[in-house]
């Protein structure tokens, strides 16, 4: 077990200082507080990461303010899990040319082959189909 804590659910308004006196209550030690904001418009986006002194401050953080209740929201705190590797690369579907299999990223190909023509004279082939 770790010392890193996550903290969900917590107010937008709620600053640092706010957040470390909260953790910090009852003689508990808070090594470093990182609430995590929204790229493009630098607003928090709810959720932060505590990191404790020590293990039992860990545990007693977390008994202690799971589930309370600050400003009308009753906030989440449990051990923060490890980030999953993600695969590296450019993603999987979409991009490349025409050709190739639709499920592999290489386009619709001659697959589906787009009409010609304006819509009315492509609703009249369609109907003298029939």
């Amino acid at each position: 077990m770790g010392t890193k804590l996550f903290a969900g659910n917590l107010p937008f308004d709620l600053n640092e200082d706010q957040l470390r006196d909260l953790f910090a209550a009852d003689g508990r030690t808070v090594d470093q507080i990182q609430i995590i904001t929204d790229r493009v418009t630098g607003r928090p986006r709810g959720f932060a990461f505590v990191t404790m002194g020590s293990q039992s401050d860990t545990d007693a953080a977390a008994a202690a303010l799971n589930g309370k209740e600050i400003s009308g929201r009753a906030i989440v705190v449990n051990e923060a899990q490890e980030k999953t590797p993600r695969p590296s690369g450019f993603g999987g579907f979409g991009g490349g040319g025409p050709g190739g299999s639709p499920w592999r990223g290489g386009g619709k190909g001659d697959r589906f082959p787009k009409a010609k023509g304006s819509r009315r004279n492509i609703r009249a082939k369609k109907r003298s189909s029939y």
